[in-house]
């Protein structure tokens, strides 16, 4: 599962993006909560919104819907992330590797403090 902030690392070739290895990256997933956050942010740097689709999902092939029970989850997850700031967005990451007991990925620091039942490696 990547975070915004890893498929960002990815796709603007920072350091910690050669973190995530060709071999991970094919089967890397995102829900479309984080597809749509990271849309936002190109189109908002001047991508235009056709080639920022096609560049995110070049990078994430494995897309999954957001549905109730994530919706859920999310919900409940403030109470654990409410001191660590983490938005809807990243809840909804989160709520996803937990809905299908995958790692997650991040550049966020802030992470390696959580404790959500997933295990979450923050690349550097």
């Amino acid at each position: 599962m990547l975070d915004a902030s890893a498929v960002l690392a990815v796709l603007l070739r920072e350091p910690a993006g050669e973190e995530l290895s060709p071999e991970l990256l094919v089967n890397a997933a995102a829900s479309t909560v984080n597809l749509a956050e990271l849309q936002t942010v190109l189109v908002k740097k001047g991508y235009d919104p056709d080639e920022a689709w096609e560049d995110l999902t070049s990078i994430v092939p494995i897309i999954e819907p957001y549905d109730s029970e994530q919706a859920k989850i999310a919900g409940a997850l403030i109470r654990a992330t409410l001191p660590f700031g983490l938005s809807l967005e990243d809840r909804s990451c989160l709520a996803l590797a937990i809905a299908l007991g995958a790692e997650v990925y991040t550049t966020d620091r802030i992470w390696k403090n959580l404790k959500v039942g997933v295990t979450i490696h923050v690349i550097q």
